[in-house]
């Protein structure tokens, strides 16, 4: 015996009702930020990459992952100088005093700390080893560095920044090697910006 299934199509009215279904389920990150008029960022950074910088300070809290020699740091720091608040750059020790080299070629002053108790107005940076020396209400935008080291599922740093900065009004992640398809680093990324629980 022989079974024809006949595979009918939603009525209109279902259709309707499971598309209000799936836009009541969509999370949405809400810009938190400040619109800044591409003139007014670093004319040494590259058209997209002040497109990039001007999109994430109007998100206020976004990541940005960028391929290896696309100009990571200099966005960084262009985010860090144009939300006009004392700033955190958190990176790999091997990579925090680049970072303020970069600084330099581009005109910003940029600070390499090991503690809380000579900070700048401006921008701070630190490895995230020192991390427990400072105070993150002292900051109003904070920037990762190699953000992937959020994609530890149980990882004492990952917690740590997440609960940290949980009430810092301006965060950027930034890497250039995220897994895309690792729903695990995607979902710590979210949590960490505010944009939903990893759960």
């Amino acid at each position: 015996m022989t079974l024809f299934l006949e595979c009918s199509q939603p009525l209109p009215q279902e259709r309707d009702s499971y598309q209000t279904f799936l836009q009541n389920k969509r999370a949405i990150a809400h810009p938190v930020g400040m619109e800044v008029p591409l003139t007014d960022i670093h004319p040494r950074l590259f058209p997209f990459q002040r497109v990039l910088v001007q999109w994430a300070l109007r998100k206020g809290r976004a990541a940005l992952f960028v391929d290896t020699g696309l100009g990571k740091t200099g966005m960084q720091l262009e985010f860090a100088r144009l939300t006009g608040t004392r700033s955190l750059i958190l990176a790999p020790l091997s990579v925090a005093r680049q970072t303020v080299s970069e600084a330099i070629k581009i005109g910003i002053d940029a600070h390499y700390t090991r503690s809380g108790t000579d900070l700048t107005d401006g921008i701070n940076i630190t490895n995230y080893e020192l991390l427990d020396h400072f105070n993150p209400a002292d900051f109003g935008a904070v920037i990762l560095d190699e953000s992937s080291i959020l994609k530890s599922l149980d990882g004492e740093t990952r917690n740590k920044l997440i609960a940290l900065f949980a009430q810092t009004p301006y965060r950027l992640c930034c890497t250039a090697t995220p897994a895309p398809n690792d729903i695990t680093e995607i979902a710590n990324h979210a949590e960490f910006l505010g944009v939903m629980s990893r759960a």
